[in-house]
C-alpha cells in the first residue's frame, strides 16, 4: 500500500511540475533545429518561421543549422532532447519519410519518437539541367539519356531529389545516370552551373537565380499543376512522365511525449504565425506554399507519407541499405 501511496504522489509531483513548466513556457531560447545547411529552402523557412514565433512567444527563436545523413543527423539530436518545447525540428520528407524508408535500421522511428505539432507547408521543385544540355523538355532529355547511357549526371541535395528522381528515371523507362549526392542543395547547384553534373530536382531558393541568368534550363515541376513562377513549365504528368507522386514539404515536430499544454500554446503560435499576411508574403516570394494543420493531421500524414515513400522506392526497384 505504502508503495501504491509513493507512486501516486511522485506521479502527481511530476503533473505539477510539468503543469508549472507550461504555465511559465516559454523563459529561455527556443531552438529550432534543421536538417539541411544555412541557405537551403528549409533554412530559409525555418528562419522566416522562428522570427515570427520569436514576436508571437515573446521568447529569442535560434535556428541551428545541423546537415548531414539526409536529414537523420538532426532528427537524431531532437530525439534525443527533452519534450519541454525548447527542441524543435523543422522536418522535411527526408528525415521523416525518406530516411526510414531507405534504411534497413533506421536510427529512429518517426511516428513513435516524435510529437506532431504543425504542418508548415510545400515546397515547389523544379527539375534543372544545365543550360549546356542540348535538350529543351523531358521528352528530349529522354531520348539523349537512352541514347548516352550513364553519361549524365545528376545531383541530389536531400532526399527529396533521391526519391524524386529515382521514381523519374523508373518511370521514363529505367534511364541510366550518374548519381551524385550532396549534403545539402547550394553546393549541388553550384556544381549544376559548372556543368559537373547535368540535371538535379531543386527549388527556386537555391536554383531560381541561375535559371533566370540562363544558366539552368527548368524542365518540369514536381507539384500536380504549374506554378506562377514559372507558367510556361510543364509539369510531369504533362510532359509525359505519368505516376510520377513525391510530395516534398515541411513541419514541425518536437520530441515524444511533449506535454498537451505545450502541445497546445506551440501549435496555436504556429498557425497565427503562418495566417500572418507578412509571413505569407516572404514564403510566397520563396514559391512555399504555406499550410498550418492541426497537431492530429499532421500526425496521420506522417504515417501516410512513411507508407508512400515505402512503395515509391520499392516500385523503383531502390532498396534499402
Amino acid at each position: 500500500m505504502r508503495n501504491v501511496v509513493t507512486k501516486l504522489i511522485a506521479t502527481l509531483m511530476l503533473a505539477t511540475l510539468a503543469q508549472t513548466a507550461a504555465a511559465q513556457y516559454p523563459n529561455k531560447t527556443i531552438r529550432l533545429v534543421v536538417p539541411f545547411p544555412a541557405g537551403s529552402a528549409t533554412d530559409t523557412v525555418a528562419r522566416i518561421l522562428g522570427n515570427g514565433l520569436s514576436a508571437s512567444l515573446g521568447q529569442q527563436v535560434i535556428v541551428e543549422n545541423k546537415a548531414g545523413a539526409d536529414g537523420a543527423l538532426a532528427a537524431t539530436e531532437v530525439v534525443k532532447a527533452a519534450p519541454d518545447g525548447y527542441t524543435m525540428l523543422v522536418a522535411t520528407n527526408s528525415p521523416m519519410a525518406a530516411v526510414p524508408a531507405l534504411r534497413k535500421q533506421p536510427p529512429y522511428d518517426p511516428i513513435r519518437d516524435f510529437t506532431p505539432i504543425s504542418m508548415i507547408g510545400r515546397y515547389t521543385f523544379f527539375l534543372y539541367a544545365n543550360a549546356q544540355l542540348p535538350v529543351n523538355n523531358i521528352a528530349e532529355l529522354i531520348a539523349y539519356a537512352k541514347a548516352n547511357p550513364g553519361k549524365l549526371a545528376y545531383a541530389t541535395g536531400n532526399t527529396t531529389g533521391i526519391v524524386a528522381t529515382a521514381q523519374i528515371l523508373s518511370l521514363a523507362g529505367d534511364l541510366k545516370m550518374l548519381h551524385v549526392p550532396y549534403k545539402g542543395e547550394p553546393a549541388a547547384v553550384i556544381d549544376l552551373v559548372s556543368n559537373r553534373v547535368q540535371l538535379m530536382i531543386s527549388t527556386p531558393f537555391t536554383a531560381g537565380v541561375h535559371a533566370a541568368e540562363g544558366k539552368l534550363k527548368m524542365l518540369a515541376i514536381t507539384l500536380p499543376s504549374r506554378s506562377a513562377l514559372a507558367p510556361d513549365v510543364p509539369t510531369f504528368a504533362e510532359a509525359g512522365i505519368k505516376g510520377f507522386s513525391v510530395q516534398s514539404w515541411a513541419a514541425l515536430y518536437a520530441p515524444a511525449n511533449l506535454p498537451a499544454e505545450l502541445l497546445t500554446r506551440l501549435n496555436t503560435a504556429v498557425n497565427a504565425v503562418l495566417n500572418r499576411a507578412d509571413i505569407k508574403e516572404q514564403l510566397d516570394q520563396k514559391q512555399f506554399l504555406v499550410q498550418g494543420s492541426t497537431a492530429e493531421a499532421l500526425g496521420a500524414f506522417t504515417k501516410e507519407q512513411a507508407a508512400t515513400y515505402v512503395k515509391i522506392l520499392r516500385d523503383a526497384g531502390v532498396q534499402p541499405e
